[in-house]
Protein backbone atom coordinates (compact mmCIF):
# COMPACT_ATOMS: atom_id res chain seq x y z
CA UNK A 1 0.00 0.00 0.00
CA UNK A 2 1.49 3.31 -0.74
CA UNK A 3 1.53 5.64 2.52
CA UNK A 4 0.66 8.67 0.44
CA UNK A 5 -3.04 7.04 -0.37
CA UNK A 6 -5.96 9.35 0.39
CA UNK A 7 -3.66 12.60 1.16
CA UNK A 8 -3.82 15.68 -0.45
CA UNK A 9 -1.38 16.23 -3.06
CA UNK A 10 -0.07 19.47 -0.81
CA UNK A 11 0.40 16.39 2.39
CA UNK A 12 1.86 13.89 0.06
CA UNK A 13 4.79 16.48 -0.84
CA UNK A 14 5.62 18.46 2.40
CA UNK A 15 8.60 16.15 2.18
CA UNK A 16 10.00 17.68 -1.14
CA UNK A 17 12.45 20.57 -0.68
CA UNK A 18 11.01 23.51 -2.21
CA UNK A 19 14.28 24.80 -3.99
CA UNK A 20 14.48 24.69 -7.63
CA UNK A 21 10.31 23.94 -8.13
CA UNK A 22 9.37 26.95 -9.94
CA UNK A 23 7.61 26.58 -12.76
CA UNK A 24 10.44 28.44 -15.40
CA UNK A 25 8.10 30.91 -16.87
CA UNK A 26 9.60 34.31 -18.59
CA UNK A 27 6.46 36.20 -19.61
CA UNK A 28 2.70 36.13 -18.30
CA UNK A 29 -0.58 37.27 -19.22
CA UNK A 30 -2.98 37.38 -16.51
CA UNK A 31 -6.67 38.15 -17.98
CA UNK A 32 -9.53 39.05 -14.97
CA UNK A 33 -12.11 36.58 -15.56
CA UNK A 34 -14.58 36.56 -12.69
CA UNK A 35 -16.96 33.83 -13.95
CA UNK A 36 -16.29 29.92 -14.11
CA UNK A 37 -12.78 28.91 -14.11
CA UNK A 38 -12.52 25.29 -16.21
CA UNK A 39 -9.34 23.03 -15.78
CA UNK A 40 -7.27 24.13 -18.31
CA UNK A 41 -7.23 28.13 -19.10
CA UNK A 42 -6.59 27.16 -22.89
CA UNK A 43 -8.16 23.90 -23.20
CA UNK A 44 -11.77 24.85 -21.32
CA UNK A 45 -11.99 28.05 -23.80
CA UNK A 46 -13.45 29.50 -20.59
CA UNK A 47 -12.78 33.09 -22.32
CA UNK A 48 -14.45 31.85 -25.69
CA UNK A 49 -13.16 29.54 -28.29
CA UNK A 50 -12.37 32.36 -30.79
CA UNK A 51 -10.66 33.97 -28.30
CA UNK A 52 -8.73 31.56 -26.67
CA UNK A 53 -7.49 29.90 -30.14
CA UNK A 54 -6.07 33.02 -31.28
CA UNK A 55 -5.09 33.41 -28.01
CA UNK A 56 -3.52 29.93 -27.45
CA UNK A 57 -1.46 30.39 -30.72
CA UNK A 58 -0.16 33.61 -30.23
CA UNK A 59 1.17 33.10 -26.11
CA UNK A 60 2.73 29.80 -27.44
CA UNK A 61 4.88 31.66 -29.99
CA UNK A 62 5.77 34.49 -27.92
CA UNK A 63 6.61 31.96 -24.79
CA UNK A 64 3.89 33.59 -22.64
CA UNK A 65 1.98 31.84 -20.28
CA UNK A 66 -1.88 33.02 -20.02
CA UNK A 67 -3.24 32.73 -16.57
CA UNK A 68 -6.60 34.05 -15.52
CA UNK A 69 -7.03 36.13 -12.55
CA UNK A 70 -9.65 37.43 -10.18
CA UNK A 71 -9.99 39.66 -6.99
CA UNK A 72 -10.64 37.84 -3.44
CA UNK A 73 -13.53 37.59 -2.16
CA UNK A 74 -16.75 38.90 -3.36
CA UNK A 75 -14.89 39.25 -7.11
CA UNK A 76 -16.99 42.50 -7.84
CA UNK A 77 -16.94 43.05 -11.59
CA UNK A 78 -17.37 46.32 -13.04
CA UNK A 79 -17.18 44.97 -16.85
CA UNK A 80 -13.70 46.44 -17.68
CA UNK A 81 -11.26 43.62 -16.98
CA UNK A 82 -7.48 44.23 -15.95
CA UNK A 83 -5.09 42.78 -18.09
CA UNK A 84 -1.34 42.05 -16.43
CA UNK A 85 1.48 41.49 -19.12
CA UNK A 86 4.91 40.50 -16.71
CA UNK A 87 8.61 39.77 -18.08
CA UNK A 88 9.78 37.74 -15.33
CA UNK A 89 13.34 37.34 -16.45
CA UNK A 90 16.46 37.88 -13.74
CA UNK A 91 17.27 40.73 -15.52
CA UNK A 92 15.45 43.31 -17.16
CA UNK A 93 12.04 42.83 -15.61
CA UNK A 94 8.95 44.91 -15.80
CA UNK A 95 4.88 44.26 -15.41
CA UNK A 96 2.38 46.51 -16.97
CA UNK A 97 -1.21 46.69 -16.37
CA UNK A 98 -4.04 48.21 -18.65
CA UNK A 99 -8.24 47.48 -18.99
CA UNK A 100 -10.28 46.16 -21.80
CA UNK A 101 -13.43 46.53 -22.22
CA UNK A 102 -14.03 43.06 -24.32
CA UNK A 103 -11.82 40.08 -24.77
CA UNK A 104 -11.69 40.27 -28.42
CA UNK A 105 -9.24 43.45 -27.53
CA UNK A 106 -7.01 40.80 -26.31
CA UNK A 107 -6.20 40.44 -30.60
CA UNK A 108 -4.17 43.84 -30.51
CA UNK A 109 -1.73 43.09 -27.45
CA UNK A 110 1.58 42.06 -29.07
CA UNK A 111 2.62 39.34 -26.53
CA UNK A 112 6.08 39.00 -28.49
CA UNK A 113 7.21 42.67 -26.39
CA UNK A 114 7.94 40.47 -23.03
CA UNK A 115 10.82 39.77 -24.73
CA UNK A 116 12.16 42.99 -24.71
CA UNK A 117 11.79 46.38 -22.41
CA UNK A 118 8.39 47.75 -21.19
CA UNK A 119 6.28 48.55 -24.23
CA UNK A 120 3.78 51.08 -22.79
CA UNK A 121 0.77 49.17 -23.50
CA UNK A 122 -0.19 49.66 -19.93
CA UNK A 123 0.82 51.67 -16.61
CA UNK A 124 4.33 50.84 -15.25
CA UNK A 125 3.99 48.59 -12.09
CA UNK A 126 5.82 49.89 -9.64
CA UNK A 127 4.85 47.94 -6.55
CA UNK A 128 5.08 44.01 -6.30
CA UNK A 129 1.99 42.24 -7.72
CA UNK A 130 0.75 38.99 -5.82
CA UNK A 131 -0.78 36.30 -8.08
CA UNK A 132 -2.04 33.62 -5.45
CA UNK A 133 -3.28 30.36 -6.48
CA UNK A 134 -6.65 29.54 -6.13
CA UNK A 135 -7.92 27.50 -9.38
CA UNK A 136 -10.22 24.88 -7.54
CA UNK A 137 -11.03 23.02 -10.70
CA UNK A 138 -7.24 21.99 -11.08
CA UNK A 139 -6.88 21.30 -7.78
CA UNK A 140 -8.66 20.94 -4.49
CA UNK A 141 -5.39 22.21 -2.24
CA UNK A 142 -5.38 25.63 -4.36
CA UNK A 143 -8.69 26.70 -3.46
CA UNK A 144 -8.97 25.09 0.09
CA UNK A 145 -5.40 26.94 1.09
CA UNK A 146 -5.15 29.50 -1.33
CA UNK A 147 -8.00 31.39 -0.91
CA UNK A 148 -7.67 32.40 2.66
CA UNK A 149 -4.16 33.28 2.10
CA UNK A 150 -5.38 35.68 -0.99
CA UNK A 151 -8.12 37.11 1.49
CA UNK A 152 -5.90 37.87 4.11
CA UNK A 153 -3.00 39.41 1.88
CA UNK A 154 -5.72 41.39 0.03
CA UNK A 155 -6.82 43.19 3.01
CA UNK A 156 -2.92 44.17 4.03
CA UNK A 157 -2.09 45.14 -0.01
CA UNK A 158 -5.56 46.40 -1.76
CA UNK A 159 -5.43 46.33 -5.43
CA UNK A 160 -2.29 44.47 -5.48
CA UNK A 161 -3.61 41.00 -4.75
CA UNK A 162 -5.30 38.60 -6.85
CA UNK A 163 -6.17 35.14 -6.69
CA UNK A 164 -5.30 32.75 -9.99
CA UNK A 165 -5.46 29.99 -12.11
CA UNK A 166 -3.10 27.44 -12.18
CA UNK A 167 0.66 28.89 -12.02
CA UNK A 168 2.26 24.96 -11.37
CA UNK A 169 3.28 23.07 -8.34
CA UNK A 170 -0.25 23.29 -6.93
CA UNK A 171 1.28 20.41 -4.49
CA UNK A 172 3.08 22.83 -2.91
CA UNK A 173 -0.17 24.97 -2.04
CA UNK A 174 -0.49 27.76 -1.25
CA UNK A 175 1.36 28.86 -4.02
CA UNK A 176 2.04 32.21 -4.82
CA UNK A 177 3.90 34.20 -7.66
CA UNK A 178 5.01 38.05 -7.62
CA UNK A 179 5.31 39.65 -10.63
CA UNK A 180 7.53 41.50 -11.53
CA UNK A 181 10.59 39.29 -10.10
CA UNK A 182 8.61 36.41 -10.96
CA UNK A 183 9.68 35.31 -6.73
CA UNK A 184 7.88 31.97 -6.69
CA UNK A 185 6.55 30.36 -3.06
CA UNK A 186 5.02 27.49 -1.82
CA UNK A 187 3.59 26.09 1.82
CA UNK A 188 3.21 29.96 2.75
CA UNK A 189 0.72 31.11 5.30
CA UNK A 190 -0.50 34.59 5.38
CA UNK A 191 2.40 36.06 7.45
CA UNK A 192 4.91 34.46 5.08
CA UNK A 193 3.14 35.88 2.17
CA UNK A 194 2.97 39.08 3.46
CA UNK A 195 6.82 39.10 4.53
CA UNK A 196 7.74 38.46 0.76
CA UNK A 197 5.67 41.28 -0.03
CA UNK A 198 7.06 43.15 2.28
CA UNK A 199 10.41 42.56 1.27
CA UNK A 200 9.87 42.54 -2.60
CA UNK A 201 9.03 45.84 -2.12
CA UNK A 202 11.61 47.11 -0.37
CA UNK A 203 14.36 45.53 -3.02
CA UNK A 204 14.72 42.12 -0.94
CA UNK A 205 14.06 38.72 -0.68
CA UNK A 206 12.15 36.92 2.21
CA UNK A 207 13.61 33.36 2.28
CA UNK A 208 10.86 31.64 3.92
CA UNK A 209 9.08 29.09 0.94
CA UNK A 210 10.90 30.26 -1.59
CA UNK A 211 11.03 27.87 -4.49
CA UNK A 212 12.73 30.32 -6.79
CA UNK A 213 12.91 32.98 -9.53
CA UNK A 214 9.99 31.91 -12.50
CA UNK A 215 12.61 33.34 -14.79
CA UNK A 216 15.64 30.49 -14.02
CA UNK A 217 15.38 26.55 -15.12
CA UNK A 218 15.12 24.75 -11.68
CA UNK A 219 18.80 24.45 -11.41
CA UNK A 220 19.48 28.04 -11.59
CA UNK A 221 17.01 28.97 -9.20
CA UNK A 222 18.25 26.14 -6.56
CA UNK A 223 21.64 28.20 -7.50
CA UNK A 224 20.60 31.14 -6.07
CA UNK A 225 19.06 30.13 -3.34
CA UNK A 226 21.34 28.22 -2.24
CA UNK A 227 23.82 31.46 -2.44
CA UNK A 228 21.35 33.65 -0.89
CA UNK A 229 21.85 31.03 2.26
CA UNK A 230 25.20 32.45 2.35
CA UNK A 231 25.78 35.82 1.22
CA UNK A 232 23.40 38.58 2.05
CA UNK A 233 22.34 39.66 -1.38
CA UNK A 234 19.25 42.11 -2.52
CA UNK A 235 16.96 41.35 -4.87
CA UNK A 236 19.24 41.92 -7.94
CA UNK A 237 22.07 41.77 -6.60
CA UNK A 238 22.65 37.78 -8.26
CA UNK A 239 23.08 36.62 -11.78
CA UNK A 240 22.89 33.14 -12.71
CA UNK A 241 24.41 31.96 -15.39
CA UNK A 242 24.91 27.99 -16.71
CA UNK A 243 28.99 26.87 -15.90
CA UNK A 244 30.66 26.07 -19.42
CA UNK A 245 33.54 24.65 -18.03
CA UNK A 246 31.64 21.96 -15.79
CA UNK A 247 31.61 18.37 -16.95
CA UNK A 248 30.69 15.56 -15.57
CA UNK A 249 29.52 11.93 -16.70
CA UNK A 250 27.85 10.90 -13.40
CA UNK A 251 24.20 11.13 -14.53
CA UNK A 252 23.17 11.72 -10.62
CA UNK A 253 24.24 14.99 -10.83
CA UNK A 254 21.62 17.52 -12.66
CA UNK A 255 24.95 20.06 -13.80
CA UNK A 256 26.25 22.84 -12.57
CA UNK A 257 25.94 26.93 -12.81
CA UNK A 258 27.47 30.13 -11.36
CA UNK A 259 26.38 32.93 -9.62
CA UNK A 260 27.84 35.99 -9.65
CA UNK A 261 27.14 38.79 -7.21
CA UNK A 262 27.07 42.77 -8.46
CA UNK A 263 30.29 43.27 -6.06
CA UNK A 264 32.22 40.86 -8.21
CA UNK A 265 32.20 37.58 -5.45
CA UNK A 266 31.22 34.24 -7.52
CA UNK A 267 30.14 30.63 -6.74
CA UNK A 268 30.26 27.46 -8.78
CA UNK A 269 26.83 25.65 -7.03
CA UNK A 270 26.53 21.76 -8.39
CA UNK A 271 22.89 20.15 -7.84
CA UNK A 272 22.18 16.25 -7.92
CA UNK A 273 18.86 14.26 -8.80
CA UNK A 274 17.73 12.69 -6.01
CA UNK A 275 14.59 10.02 -6.23
CA UNK A 276 11.68 9.97 -3.57
CA UNK A 277 8.76 7.69 -3.19
CA UNK A 278 5.99 7.65 -5.99
CA UNK A 279 3.15 9.55 -5.05
CA UNK A 280 0.25 12.21 -6.38
CA UNK A 281 1.39 15.61 -8.01
CA UNK A 282 -2.61 16.02 -7.86
CA UNK A 283 -5.07 15.82 -5.82
CA UNK A 284 -7.07 12.09 -6.57
CA UNK A 285 -4.40 11.11 -9.11
CA UNK A 286 -2.68 8.07 -9.59
CA UNK A 287 0.93 7.86 -7.64
CA UNK A 288 3.94 8.30 -10.28
CA UNK A 289 7.67 8.29 -9.43
CA UNK A 290 9.17 11.78 -8.24
CA UNK A 291 12.73 13.59 -7.81
CA UNK A 292 13.65 16.76 -6.45
CA UNK A 293 17.27 18.72 -6.48
CA UNK A 294 19.62 18.55 -3.88
CA UNK A 295 22.30 21.08 -3.10
CA UNK A 296 25.71 18.92 -3.99
CA UNK A 297 28.83 21.40 -3.60
CA UNK A 298 28.37 25.63 -3.36
CA UNK A 299 32.20 26.72 -4.01
CA UNK A 300 33.59 30.05 -3.63
CA UNK A 301 35.50 30.65 -7.40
Amino acid sequence: MNPFDGMPCSAAAADIPLPGTATHVTGWLGIEHPGAWGRDVIGDEVLGAEVTAELAARAAAAKVRPTLIRRPGRNEFTGRRTVLLARTTAEGAWCERFEIGDLSELSAVDLRAVAGPPPGIGARVRDPIALVCAHGKRDQCCARLGRPVAAALSAAYPDRVWECSHTGGHRFAPAMVLLPSGLTYGRVDAAAAAAAMEAAGAGRVSPTGLRGRSGYAPLAQLAEIAVRGQVPAALDDLLVRPDPDWSDPDPAYAGAAVVTHRDGRAWRVTARTVALAPRQASCGAAPKPATTLELACLTPL
